[in-house]
């Protein structure tokens, strides 16, 4: 063996050595995670949405006036404190066909400088029905995990109008639907933001219901306005999310229609068409497994740019 080739064997032994120090000290060095917290805070998360929606159906059956109706209220209470902004609770006794209910919604207002606001809002009630364990993972869960995210992306978000974040009490009925018998919590806020001057300031009304269905067909509802709709459709089309969203109009009642009738531009985004022939809705197989982060993520994507589109054209 030549003194050349012992030489150059010396470097090629130290380098190695070099090497696999250098690999053992990255070893030791923790890496950064990516988790929900270095998530884009203007970006919706709908891992943490999906969590947020199961937690909420954790609580168990929630109806208005129940034990843990009241838990679920001050847990999302207790989680939206810390975002800032003006939180607030609206209480009040809803008169349903079995007698007075105490019920309360749950108000997070971002101030803005235009003197306009859009409302974004929701139900986090779950439906007492007889003889079956209804959880309401999709009806009642998806939007409150919704809206609890959605929060967190407000908290960030660069806005001239208030934005309000509002968690109805009360959407389902205690009986059978009918216009006494349902939507309670938005009832009660229509009319007080119609007597305290909120109402006039306005300018629209996003609401969220069953939108966390695996097979998200969100409906086109007939009596939301038009040009929130077409501003909706055309922006699920822009982001890539045309093909969940009906083009063809139906209408359907639901937490957008006391402000509706109140003169409100409003919008409902409902998947209304939950398992095969609406099975899984009220019955005991709305379950977190018929859910989807995905779904969660479409409308969430939608919803944030609505928003972001309906204050920048106030600029």
């Amino acid at each position: 063996m030549s003194k050349s080739f012992r030489s150059n064997e010396s470097r090629t032994i130290l380098a190695a050595k070099l090497l696999l120090f250098i690999a053992l000290v990255y070893t030791l060095i923790p890496l950064p995670v990516k988790s929900s917290s270095t998530i884009s805070p203007s970006h919706f998360d709908a891992v943490r949405a999906f969590t947020y929606a199961k937690e909420a159906v954790a609580f168990g059956e929630r109806p208005s006036g129940s034990a843990a109706n009241l838990k679920l209220r001050q847990w999302i209470l207790a989680d939206l404190k810390p975002l800032g902004g003006q939180l607030s609770t609206d209480d009040f006794t809803g008169h349903t066909p079995t007698g007075p209910l105490e019920m309360e919604n749950i108000i997070l207002k971002f101030p803005g400088t235009s003197g306009r606001s859009i409302a974004v809002t929701g139900h986090f009630d779950s439906k007492k029905i007889p003889m079956v364990h209804f959880l309401g993972a999709n009806d009642g869960g998806s939007s409150t995990g919704f809206l609890l995210e959605f929060a967190r992306v407000a908290a960030h978000m660069p806005h001239q109008d208030d934005l309000y974040i509002v968690f109805f009490d009360g959407e389902e009925a205690i009986g059978e639907w009918s216009q006494t018998d349902s939507v309670y919590g938005s009832r009660h806020l229509a009319s007080k933001w119609a007597s305290d001057g909120t109402l006039a300031h306005l300018t629209a009304l996003i609401n969220v219901d069953m939108i966390g269905d695996k097979d998200l067909d969100v409906m086109n509802d007939g009596n939301s306005a038009k040009y929130l709709r077409d501003k909706t459709l055309a922006i699920a089309a822009r982001l890539g999310y045309g093909a969940y969203f009906h083009k063809e109009p139906a209408g359907i009642d639901d937490d957008h229609m006391p402000f509706a009738e109140a003169g409100v531009n409003v919008l409902d985004l409902i998947d209304f068409n939950y398992g095969p022939n609406n099975a899984y809705w009220h019955q005991a197989s709305d379950t977190m497994d018929k859910l989807s982060a995905h779904s969660l993520q479409v409308v969430g994507d939608v919803v944030v740019a609505l928003v972001e589109d309906l204050d920048s054209q106030k600029k």
